[in-house]
């Protein structure tokens, strides 16, 4: 269980008071499903004692943090403009209160996704994804990763594609910069055989039997991943057959095509370093 951190509390506790009267502070509190009843105190105070509750009692503190900040964080893109008072461009406070509540979760790898959802950072290998091609300068793949993460609650269907996608660019990508044969076929299988045998993934060649037993499993994910958005996601029109696809499937796939990716993009650059 992750915790509401200290300095979202403060931001929270700092800012709420002066966008909200008490009644507001109240309403979204039990909007969110906060515990207990409001606290008999300053505004400022009110909000950092409730906020301390709900790390204190609730079994998922930050599922609640999502609900109370929902309105804050979605608010429409001409109440985040600056407002001009005598000639001067003055930030709006709901903007500046955005902006502050956004940078404190990132210290502790959380995000706000739409619809009131916290991500926590996802798995591991997503992190590790993040960073690595954050120093590639590459838009389409950045894009891709970020469409999947924000889109596992609101629009599952909409993550698979984009963690599909994700694997489709980094391929397409590998393949230009390597001056290889564009396949005929540029689906993600067509592509992908390029790819593997270019860096040398064929499980036959490698020794160890669990670790030719791994790379057997996670080359099966492209197949899984590629029908998965074929059958299931938003890339294509649904037949008679409705595949009903929760967050978790979406999760699901968006980790397999994380691990995946990490793994190609690794091996890469070792082979360049050799």
């Amino acid at each position: 269980m992750k915790k509401i951190p200290s300095p979202v509390i403060a931001v929270l506790s700092e800012n709420l008071p002066q966008l909200c009267s008490h009644a507001e502070i109240n309403n979204l509190f039990m909007h969110a499903d906060a515990p207990g009843e409001p606290p008999e105190e300053t505004k400022s105070v009110k909000t950092q004692a409730w906020l301390k509750r709900i790390n204190d009692h609730c079994d998922q503190p930050l599922e609640v943090l999502g609900r109370l900040i929902e309105s804050f964080m979605e608010i429409p893109d001409h109440v985040e403009e600056s407002v001009s008072l005598f000639g001067v461009d003055i930030e709006s406070q709901s903007a500046t209160f955005k902006k502050k509540l956004t940078a404190s979760l990132e210290r502790y790898n959380l995000r706000y996704l739409q619809g009131g959802y916290i991500s926590d950072g996802s798995t591991a290998p997503s992190r590790s994804l993040s960073a690595l091609i954050k120093g590639r300068n590459v838009p389409a793949i950045e894009a891709e990763f970020n469409r999947s993460l924000e889109n596992v609650h609101s629009e599952p269907r909409e993550a698979v594609s984009a963690a599909c996608n994700i694997l489709e660019s980094i391929f397409k990508i590998y393949i230009e910069d390597e001056g290889l044969e564009t396949p005929t076929k540029q689906d993600l299988q067509g592509l992908w055989k390029v790819v593997k045998n270019e860096l040398g993934f064929d499980p036959q060649r490698i020794e160890d039997d669990d670790l030719r037993r791994i790379l057997s499993g996670i080359f099966s994910v492209v197949d899984g991943i590629g029908a998965f958005r074929t059958h299931a996601s938003s890339a294509h029109g649904q037949g008679r057959k409705l595949y009903t696809i929760k967050p978790r499937h979406a999760r699901l796939a968006i980790h397999s095509a994380h691990t995946l990716a990490l793994f190609v993009l690794e091996t890469w650059d070792e082979k360049k370093q050799r």
